[in-house]
């Protein structure tokens, strides 16, 4: 097949969120389809530069960064990144010409651009919530624009594996809903042997503003965190942080050692780097995750698993669809997490084993991708 994988890689500029459409391009093209990556950033691009702190309309910077990212994968002519009157990457003519012959355009929660006539021209296109509840709620509040994007897609996924669950308050807004997990492409994230000591994650403290839906009110990470701020103090245990959009002394005075996350994020290697030299993962998702019961899972998280690094996280609903207590341990409350560190900690070797036979049963691309394609063709 031939394969159009959207996504928002030179927007972030962010390690993570690169290895996000990596796995998905990495893995199908081991699968043996050919791949090309779109960033269509529609009437102009807007792009913050992390180094300077500042902010720029020119496609170079979010353009360069895409092939800085793809290069070391041999995906260097294989992209293009566009606005509504440039392009960058390879020729537009020759990208126009993979449309008309693409089997499938892939949207990874893609900010929808101005729709373009081009877009029709592969035989489907899918769409992939990774954002889930807080996607189906923007579009029960009215958010056109997001709608008619979505709508665009024969077939609509989402992370959101418990979706449909008596006790899951996501809507149906957009649907509907087919069910995926996030993919980790396993060659590029091998087992860490190296010894390491400190449990860390990589947070954004605030992405967006809550969303209210029904009265209720779904906050991000900045409402769920706290409740978590004095665990470092009851244990030995040390903690690494890396994290944007809060003072680093919100964290450090409660004993959490803390990174700059735009630096640790700031390439796919360096992201790796400091995923697989930490000892595990101690994962706080967004409050919405947590009080929405949608059994959420991070793109993060699976490469921590694929590491062979276990991962501690507040419960979204996981145990329904995934095997937790070995190599995944999920909390609910302080207590709960305490419990969970020292059980890793106390059979470290037994979890490290686990997490990556999860990664390979549950999350890898030639299991997830096969999956994700039959349903987005049939």
């Amino acid at each position: 097949m031939t394969i159009i994988v959207a996504g928002t890689i030179g927007r972030s500029g962010l390690g993570g969120q690169a290895w996000a459409g990596l796995q998905y391009l990495l893995g199908l093209r081991a699968l043996g389809h050919e791949v090309v990556y779109l960033e269509d950033c529609g009437k102009s691009s807007w792009v913050y530069i992390w180094e300077k702190e500042d902010w720029t309309h020119e496609l170079d910077y979010p353009a360069g960064y895409v092939r800085a990212c793809l290069e070391p994968f041999g995906l260097g002519d294989r992209w293009i990144y566009r606005d509504n009157y440039r392009s960058l990457g390879m020729p537009l003519e020759n990208f126009l010409e993979f449309c008309s012959r693409a089997d499938l355009l892939i949207m990874r929660a893609v900010p929808f651009w101005n729709w373009r006539h081009e877009y029709e021209r592969p035989c489907r296109r899918a769409f992939i919530d990774v954002d889930p509840g807080f996607t189906q709620i923007a579009i029960a509040n009215a958010d056109a624009g997001l709608a008619e994007g979505i709508a665009r897609a024969e077939r609509r996924f989402t992370y959101a594996q418990r979706h449909g669950a008596t006790d899951c308050v996501i809507p149906g807004d957009g649907g509907p809903w087919l069910k995926t997990r996030p993919p980790v492409f396993l060659p590029e994230w091998p087992v860490a042997e190296s010894a390491a000591t400190k449990f860390s994650s990589v947070m954004r403290w605030q992405g967006f503003k809550e969303v209210v839906h029904r009265g209720v009110s779904y906050g991000q990470r900045d409402q769920e965190f706290p409740r978590y701020f004095d665990l470092p103090q009851r244990t030995t245990q040390k903690f690494l942080i890396a994290q944007m959009g809060s003072k680093p002394e919100e964290l450090t005075r409660h004993g959490w050692e803390v990174a700059p996350g735009e630096v640790v994020s700031r390439t796919p290697q360096s992201y790796r780097e400091f995923i697989q030299q930490s000892r595990g993962e101690f994962s706080v998702p967004k409050h919405g995750y947590v009080t929405m019961r949608g059994g959420w899972f991070s793109d993060r998280s699976v490469c921590y698993l694929a590491s062979g690094r276990p991962v501690a996280i507040e419960d979204t609903g996981l145990a329904d669809w995934l095997p937790t207590g070995k190599g995944l341990l999920t909390f609910t409350d302080p207590d709960s997490a305490l419990r969970c560190v020292e059980a890793i900690n106390t059979d470290y070797d037994l979890h490290h084993r686990a997490a990556r036979q999860l990664a390979e049963a549950h999350f890898a691309t030639d299991k997830v991708l096969p999956a994700l394609l039959d349903a987005a063709m049939n």
